[in-house]
């Protein structure tokens, strides 16, 4: 007897046995981590094993009892299912990594929409659990090493986002119906519209936006310095819809030869990355130069840089890796996310720590810092207060402040004023709250999960670092994901150039933070700025105006690095009009619903007609 003819009993027992073997492997895994974390040790992939068994187990322990219920058990929409999330996952940066993947990766799923509709009993809740199935593998996929950072936070990322995706498939289904002529136009549209929710509301998580896939290979995306990453989600889609037409398509035999449908394909592929490949060539970096030397300290910063080492030894350490690489032709001098703190926003300049930096650097007059600090706000007494204002005693008064995570300009020279940049990209629990207004009674589960319900104070809008050398835009970690907002550094602050400043040994040594080192590629782009990129721990290094990394550190490395970055002025397609394709996306979205709204009413009214009349 063949597999495909076991009777659905046998199938049954099968897959609990595999479900039985998958959920002890997960508790093995879990185990083990467990006893890591008691030990203040990291899990670096052990969460991506983990959240794989677990979640392979509920979904076979699932399938078996809905084999056990019917009489033929159909194994295909678990298998589109899964094979969909897996290569969206390993199609995205340092996962395998093969973003040509991602051209092919929907074609699976598209496969189980259309026999879902076919079939007699096609409810919607037939469906979705195989759309969150693919979601949830994904996410895992790709972004596992969240987990890293605390457990239920990746818990939450993973599933959350996941539920999240299946908006824009719900939509399309619902609408689908309505609008036939339109086939996957508005399916199309209503994902691009997630994407670009997704980088601008509370929640925000735009990490696994399509077109960011393609991050590790610029020299076939130069053409995002027209359309951003929105202008790569759009190209996956089409290619992907266009393939599965002519493999699954009805209407394949009675139009042109397939021959002709599979140039249009390749045509389709080729010619960006052509277009692409002569760009790169022939790209010629703009604007004068600058030097610049960044630091890589490297302190764990799960209990080591907050918990172990003192501030005063980890300054030495910045000094010490500095020294030797600084002379009179050097520029910037540039530090990580949160290198020092509890520091005064406006009294930057008589930190104990900018002192003990300043005279360390002090033969070095033309020298600006460029670092990232943990800093405060006092509000005065009829200053507005904002949403991130928090309370403490001083000297039997209550004193109302925010906190934030601060960038800082600080010369070398005793007559130029420091300037200061308040990160406004904050990453959602733990540095906001989202939608506080209305989730206020899970305050306290925030802050048992390591967040923070005040949340951090922010500026309204980009600002740029300016001095005799040229204008920097200081990019705090997360902000370098978001590529219209990194645009602002250009529209609203003239920046000729960016510094990235972050700390990415949250997620251990895992894909996460090679995928935020190459999401600076994206950046440069888009915006064709060379970038200076220094990592508490992660990788640091060059990225110049096509993209290209060059002098990576390596993770887990205290090291200091020179080179030089061009100071470009001029504006691009996409500084200008920045996500326009998602703007085009949503407009196309509002459109469509409404338009499915009324032909829903029209037809409901006459049905109702008709059954009166009868």
């Amino acid at each position: 007897m063949s597999v495909a003819n076991l009777p659905s009993s046998v199938w049954a027992k099968r897959l609990l046995a595999a479900a039985a073997v998958l959920v002890l492997l997960a508790g093995v895994v879990g185990y083990d981590m467990w006893r890591l974390y008691q030990q203040e040790l990291l899990w670096g992939y052990r969460p991506l094993w983990f959240l794989l068994a677990a979640w392979g187990g509920i979904v076979l322990f699932r399938q078996s009892r809905k084999a056990g219920r019917v009489d033929q058990w159909d194994s295909r929409p678990l298998l589109w299912s899964s094979l969909s999330g897996i290569l969206l996952g390993i199609g995205f940066p340092d996962i395998v990594p093969l973003p040509l993947l991602l051209l092919v990766a929907w074609v699976p799923l598209l496969r189980l929409e259309a026999d879902w509709r076919e079939r007699a009993d096609n409810r919607k809740r037939t469906l979705l659990p195989y759309l969150f199935n693919a979601f949830v593998l994904w996410n895992i996929v790709a972004t596992y090493w969240v987990t890293n950072t605390s457990f239920a936070a990746g818990l939450f990322a993973n599933f959350a986002n996941s539920l999240l995706m299946c908006i824009p498939w719900i939509l399309f289904l619902l609408t689908r119906p309505h609008l036939p002529k339109l086939g996957y136009a508005t399916l199309i549209a209503f994902w691009l519209t997630f994407e670009y929710i997704h980088l601008q509301w509370d929640l925000t998580w735009p990490w696994l936006n399509l077109g960011n896939g393609w991050a590790e290979y610029p020299s076939l995306i130069q053409w995002y310095e027209y359309t951003g990453t929105f202008g790569g989600s759009l190209w996956i889609w089409v290619i992907n819809i266009l393939v599965f037409e002519n493999i699954y398509g009805k209407k394949a035999t009675l139009q042109a030869p397939i021959w002709r449908k599979w140039l249009q394909v390749g045509l389709i592929t080729l010619l960006p990355m052509i277009a692409s490949i002569i760009m790169y060539s022939s790209h010629e970096e703009v604007g004068p130069t600058a030097e610049v030397v960044v630091v890589q300290p490297n302190f764990e910063p799960h209990y080591e840089k907050f918990e172990r080492v003192s501030e005063s030894d980890q300054i030495t350490r910045f000094i010490e890796l500095s020294l030797p690489l600084l002379d009179e032709n050097t520029d910037y001098l540039v530090f990580p996310e949160t290198s020092y703190g509890w520091v005064e926003e406006e009294s930057v300049l008589t930190s104990r720590y900018t002192e003990r930096l300043r005279n360390a650097f002090a033969a070095y007059p033309q020298l600006n810092l460029i670092t990232g600090l943990n800093a405060y706000h006092d509000f005065g007494a009829d200053e507005p207060r904002t949403s991130a204002t928090r309370t403490r005693e001083r000297a039997g008064r209550t004193i109302d402040f925010e906190v934030m995570n601060l960038a800082a300009q600080i010369p070398m020279d005793n007559t130029t004023v420091p300037q200061t940049y308040r990160k406004s990209k904050l990453v959602p629990g733990p540095e906001s709250f989202p939608f506080k207004s209305i989730l206020f009674f899970m305050e306290p589960v925030v802050d048992a999960l390591g967040g923070t319900a005040a949340g951090l104070g922010v500026q309204e809008k980009r600002s740029a670092f300016t001095n005799s050398s040229g204008t920097v835009a200081p990019v705090i970690c997360y902000e370098s994901v978001f590529g219209e907002y990194f645009g602002g550094y250009i529209r609203d602050g003239k920046a000729e150039t960016a510094f990235i400043m972050t700390n990415d040994g949250w997620w251990d040594n895992t894909a996460g933070h090679r995928q935020h080192l190459y999401y600076a590629s994206l950046r440069a782009i888009e915006t064709r700025r060379s970038i200076a990129r220094s990592a508490n721990t992660g990788i640091s290094c060059f990225v110049n105006q096509r993209g290209d990394l060059s002098q990576l550190t390596s993770y887990d490395e205290p090291i200091a690095i020179k080179g030089e970055v061009h100071l470009n002025q001029e504006i691009t397609f996409y500084v200008r009009w920045g996500d326009i394709i998602a703007r085009i996306a949503m407009f196309l979205s509002i459109i469509s619903l409404l338009n499915a709204f009324v032909k829903a009413r029209i037809k409901k009214g006459e049905e109702k007609s008709q059954t009166v009349t009868k």
